[in-house]
């Protein structure tokens, strides 16, 4: 008859193991049905569910495992299963999967109990926890450090909109990000990153800025903040912003464009992405001259904005052809899909404004981005804790795969 064993090992990691252990199932022609692995700290856990079929014995095999295991210094743990308790964990298969990403500045034990007591609380199972960001020294700066944990868990939730909900709450509550993702194939399959431009790629509205040099920079930024909030619908306030401009000289534009503040970790991320042969977009509300200057410094691929009138070396607070609102940029984001040949689930966008919520809802991976509570409230996703370059381990990248 033939016997199922699961064999947990643990001790110091060194070459090896893995070998010695299955060279001694192999000569007693044992199949694995199941393995697993994780270092941490230098400590080994290996895990083997074995079967050792009818006609061998699983004596000698345990013997020598433990034999062999106590000569390298490892601990090993022997444990019989059932054929019924095999036929139940087959059963599992094909359950959904889910992705929860937990992003912070410094991983916390408090943290981790509070987005685990939820995951259980929906009947959702952890089957995988892995570390996505690198090793952080003991006296790095808290500001200066980013930290991604990832958890893989398995189960349908009855209801994800409170699941969702529920995250929300603990990430606003011990100020975190908390992704919740299905896990499928397009996850590992993106290629093309839509991004919002004031804001999001840079830590500035542009149209503040030329407010500022107009001398009506108080008055832009309340109409501004307001369409952000989605409180005026853009184009009434992209018009009452633009008339304000009237009479700016071109000649601010360049100096502005010079000192545009680019957010932490674009740089990163956009040149990451160019290596890894992602396309990369501006969609922006904005103007061309800006995201032309922005698409040159970063390196992105396409670049869609507004064009703004000048007249005579002046702005005459009115922009070329159309307005490149909230639908434009969904209807953008489609046409670039179309053109690389890909699904729109392949596409990422990130925005922090409600005229960026079109486009984040038809994307496969829409992020809110350091973005406006309603904006928030509307994304599947945020990041509002860490650079745009947490937007990697939202793509199942890992620091030491990207450098």
């Amino acid at each position: 008859m033939r016997e199922l064993i699961l064999i947990n090992i643990s001790g110091h990691d060194k070459p090896g193991v893995t070998s010695e252990v299955t060279s001694i199932l192999a000569a007693n022609n044992a199949n694995v049905l199941d393995v697993g692995q994780a270092v941490i700290h230098d400590h080994l856990s290996l895990g083997m569910l074995v079967e050792i079929p009818t006609g061998s014995d699983s004596s000698p095999v345990v013997k020598d495992i433990l034999y062999r295991m106590h000569d390298i210094g490892m601990q090993v743990r022997f444990q019989p299963i059932t054929e019924d308790s095999y036929g139940e964990w087959i059963g599992h298969q094909g359950k959904d999967r889910h992705i929860v990403t937990l992003l912070a500045r410094q991983i916390t034990a408090i943290q981790i109990a509070a987005l685990t007591r939820i995951v259980s609380k929906h009947q959702l199972n952890i089957d995988n926890i892995s570390r996505l960001s690198g090793r952080v020294p003991l006296d790095s700066s808290k500001e200066d450090t980013i930290a991604c944990v990832e958890f893989s868990a398995r189960g349908k939730a009855e209801n994800i909109t409170r699941l969702r909900a529920d995250f929300a709450d603990l990430a606003s509550e011990l100020d975190v990000d908390i992704a919740f993702q299905e896990d499928n194939m397009f996850r590992r399959t993106r290629r093309l990153v839509c991004f919002d431009m004031d804001s999001t790629l840079i830590e500035a509205e542009v149209i503040d800025e030329l407010a500022k040099a107009a001398g009506v920079g108080d008055k832009v930024s309340t109409i501004t903040e307001a369409a952000m909030r989605g409180e005026i619908d853009f184009n009434e306030s992209f018009k009452q912003r633009m008339a304000l401009l009237k009479g700016l000289d071109e000649s601010v534009l360049e100096g502005i464009a010079e000192n545009l503040p680019v957010t932490e970790g674009a740089e990163r991320l956009i040149s990451t992405l160019n290596r890894l042969g992602y396309k990369t977009a501006i969609l922006s509300g904005g103007f061309n001259y800006f995201g032309r200057y922005l698409q040159k410094k970063l390196g992105i691929d396409y670049m869609y904005a507004n064009d703004l009138e000048i007249v005579g070396g002046k702005v005459t607070g009115r922009v070329i052809g159309e307005v490149v609102n909230g639908l434009r940029k969904a209807e953008l984001l489609r046409e670039l899909a179309e053109q690389e040949g890909i699904s729109l689930k392949q596409v990422v966008a990130v925005g922090d404004g409600a005229n960026d919520l079109p486009m984040l809802s038809i994307a496969g991976l829409g992020i809110a981005f350091r973005a406006k509570p309603l904006v928030r409230a509307e994304a599947k996703q945020s990041i509002s804790t860490l650079g745009l370059d947490a937007i990697l381990y939202l793509m199942g990248f890992r620091d030491r795969e990207i450098g």
